[in-house]
């Protein structure tokens, strides 16, 4: 079968895409790739780990229409245009629509009417709720998270399947708009067996903190993933942990808010900001960790999402401390591999540092815990195999 996956963004940037197509490609099917490019210099097709990519243009401008996409029509008409283009090209059998920014281009472009699954990487009408841009001035006037929540319900309708990344989105989902469980897939965003075990290590990273008990933080900085309540705790933990160290690789517009609480703790020098690094460069960071953090915020879309970084910790045997919302939290609780504490909480966070770090057989036990649960639970070849059953 060829399934044409549909992202309106560059690839490769998405290992959510990659695992997905890597399960179906395994399976025998193959798969071809819509993607985007914002240069207009760009290689139009090519082969990336079997995945059959087709590249189209797309000016930054058009681009930032997206998020008008449930506002104005301009960014659904330019991009439905493209789309129809690649399924007729590639013939295509089966159409899969990587969340809900273009679904609207995809159904209008689909003429054929192929059987469509529609992959909601997120909640993604409740976390608009907390970007920058949708609370800014012109942002309230034309963007309106309550529209892209109707259209989130249309198309769920419309489509033959539908994949979330947790049990909490599928049941949500279910109660919010009465769908039928059974045509409801959950793909979790873990990891591939390759990126615990086929990497390069950077050693000189290794040896910069080779004396340090490392909290380390791993995707977006922005303000709801809760960084500060860890900084908050800095103050205190530096008097009972003297050679800690709090690493932040990746960042967002709310970087220079968190900077400048670093110095009103005066913890700066505690604090490494990495910025954002390439993915391959993940595991090095991962080797040095002694403890994982996970502080989310708690709200409607945290409550129903896996951070992908909590299978990132748990591949590389790093304990966990994370917030209790309720996705990660399940996770936390069932196979028994970090402590939890209350969104917000920056006392009850740095109990839960100190009592780790002054129970090694803990940290041991949390260690086996994680690595059994990728290896034996929660790895992509084990988690990817629902996808596999439903494309037949």
């Amino acid at each position: 079968m060829k399934i044409g996956m549909i992202l309106d963004a560059p690839f490769p940037i998405d290992p959510r895409v990659s695992n997905e197509a890597s399960a179906l490609i395994s399976a025998g099917h193959e798969v071809y790739l819509f993607c985007l490019s914002y240069s207009k210099k760009f290689i139009k097709k090519e082969v990336i780990d079997s995945i059959n990519i087709r590249r189209y243009y797309c000016s930054k401008l058009t681009y930032k229409f997206s998020a008008l996409a449930y506002t104005f029509p301009y960014y659904k008409i330019n991009m439905s245009r493209k789309i129809n283009n690649f399924l007729n090209s590639n013939s295509i059998d089966r159409i899969h629509i990587h969340d809900i920014q273009i679904a609207s281009s995809v159904f209008k472009a689909n003429l054929k009417s192929l059987p469509v699954t529609l992959d909601l990487h997120e909640n993604r009408p409740e976390i608009m709720k907390f970007y920058k841009h949708v609370n800014s001035f012109l942002g309230k006037l034309l963007i309106s998270p309550k529209k892209w929540k109707i259209a989130e319900e249309k198309f769920s309708k419309a489509a033959n399947n539908i994949i979330v990344v947790t049990n909490a989105a599928k049941t949500e989902l279910c109660n919010r708009i009465g769908l039928n469980k059974n045509k409801i897939t959950v793909f979790p965003n873990t990891v591939r067996k390759s990126f615990y075990t086929d990497f390069d290590l950077d050693n000189n990273l290794v040896e910069k903190y080779r004396d340090n008990f490392v909290l380390l933080y791993l995707g977006n900085t922005s303000k709801r993933r809760g960084i500060s309540t860890v900084i908050n705790s800095l103050k205190v933990l530096k008097t009972q942990i003297p050679e800690i160290k709090f690493i932040i690789v990746g960042s967002s517009s709310y970087d220079n808010e968190l900077k400048y609480l670093s110095k009103i703790n005066n913890v700066q020098n505690l604090i490494s900001f990495e910025g954002w690094r390439n993915e391959n460069s993940f595991q090095s960071y991962l080797s040095i960790c002694d403890i994982g953090v996970s502080p989310l915020e708690s709200n409607i879309h945290h409550d129903t999402t896996y951070a992908n970084k909590i299978f990132q910790y748990m591949s590389f045997g790093c304990p966990m401390i994370c917030s209790n919302v309720i996705a990660q939290k399940e996770i936390v609780e069932k196979y028994e591999v970090g402590e939890l504490f209350s969104p917000g909480n920056s006392k009850e966070f740095t109990e839960k540092v100190i009592s780790l770090y002054n129970n090694i057989d803990k940290i041991n036990t949390y260690s086996l815990n994680s690595r059994s649960a990728i290896e034996n639970h929660l790895n992509n070849d084990i988690v990817s195999t629902e996808i596999v059953k439903m494309y037949g």
